[in-house]
Formats: C-alpha cells, sequence, structure tokens
C-alpha cells in the first residue's frame, strides 16, 4: 500500500503539472494524504515490529515517524527551496524504508532477524525522523533534460537501485533510501567542492 501511495503521489503532481491545474485546497489534501500514508502507516509497522522485538514501552517511539512527517510536509509547503530538489528526507523515501523492513523480515529472515533488533529499530526511527526535518540537501528524481552530463547523480543512483532490487530484493529496498541519502551526501560534497 505504501509502494501504491508512492507511485500515486507522484503521478498526482505529474498529471496537475500536465493538465495545468492547481489550488490551495488540493495542495492542502495532498498533504494530508501523505501524513496518513507516509507517515500513521509507518509508524504504525514500527510500532508492531518494536513490539514484537521486545521493546516494551520503548515502542511507542515509534510515534515520532508520524509526528515528523507532519512536520516535514508542513515545512515543505513553506519552504520555497524544495522546487528541484530537496532539504531532509522526503516522507515517501522514509515510509518505503520502514515498511520493506517487515518483507525483509519475511523473506530474508536467516540474514536479518539477529541485525533487527529492538535497539537497532529505536535506531532507525529516531534517526530516520530526524533525517525528514534535516537541513540536508538531497537531489529530486526530476529531469530538465536526459543527458548523462547534467543527470550522472541521478543516473547512477537509479542503477545502483536496480542493481539492488534485482540482486537483493526486498532486502534491496531499504538499501535503495540509504543509497539515496549517501548519493545526495556525496553530490553536496562535490558541489562544494567544485564551487570552492
Amino acid at each position: 500500500m505504501i509502494g501504491l501511495a508512492a507511485l500515486f503521489d507522484f503521478f498526482d503532481g505529474f498529471a496537475a503539472r500536465l493538465l495545468k491545474v492547481s489550488s490551495p485546497i488540493g495542495k492542502e489534501l495532498d498533504s494530508l494524504a501523505d501524513a496518513v500514508s507516509f507517515g500513521v502507516l509507518p509508524g504504525i509497522i514500527m510500532l508492531h515490529l518494536l513490539q514484537e522485538a521486545g521493546a516494551g514501552n520503548l515502542s511507542y517511539i515509534a510515534y515520532m515517524i508520524p509526528a515528523f512527517s507532519a512536520l516535514r510536509l508542513a515545512k515543505f509547503n513553506l519552504d520555497t527551496r524544495q522546487s528541484t530538489s530537496f532539504i531532509g528526507v522526503p516522507t515517501p523515501a522514509n515510509a518505503i524504508l520502514i515498511g520493506s523492513l517487515p518483507l525483509v523480515l519475511a523473506h530474508h529472515s536467516n540474514l536479518f532477524s539477529g541485525i533487527l533488533t529492538w535497539p537497532v529499530l529505536l535506531g532507525i526511527t529516531v534517526v530516520m525522523s530526524l533525517l525528514l526535518v534535516a537541513e540536508l540537501p538531497l537531489f529530486a528524481l526530476k529531469f530538465k533534460d536526459y543527458s548523462f552530463g547534467n543527470n550522472k547523480i541521478r543516473y547512477s543512483f537509479l542503477i545502483t537501485a536496480v542493481v539492488l532490487l534485482i540482486t537483493l530484493q526486498y532486502a534491496g529496498l531499504p538499501l535503495t533510501i540509504l543509497a539515496y541519502i549517501l548519493f545526495s551526501v556525496v553530490d553536496n560534497m562535490m558541489g562544494k567542492k567544485a564551487a570552492s
């Protein structure tokens, strides 16, 4: 369902641009839908994962996910810097990472059941919640043209994502999101080096 929501989230903006329509109420309803799909749902998933892993009352730290997702969406609506890139991890990326964890545990339990313990899950919850609202520039998968020279980072990331998903299947999903963050950090460092 998170994957479908991410697909519809991509195409609703695409459709609005194609049809040249927009409205303030549409923008707010889009954010409300995103808060549920990419905030509440992954928060519930993480709550269940933490409870099953034996985190006890610490499981309720999972409520950071919907709270920080809502804050991130509100900031996005007001931040004019985020028209061609992102500041902080986008909520769909965070939701895909968290939503993939039960799939990873179900299909790769021999590899990951010992790794995804409750302290690790708590760490993922806190770190990813903070990255939602961090002043961290991340590239967007928006192409102004399709030349390799102007889109090296995008094409490199897409190739990496395809390789991860084909070779690791469900385990490739969270690694793809981590690769997205890492590629963005490297891109920022290269941009600063080129500027100086």
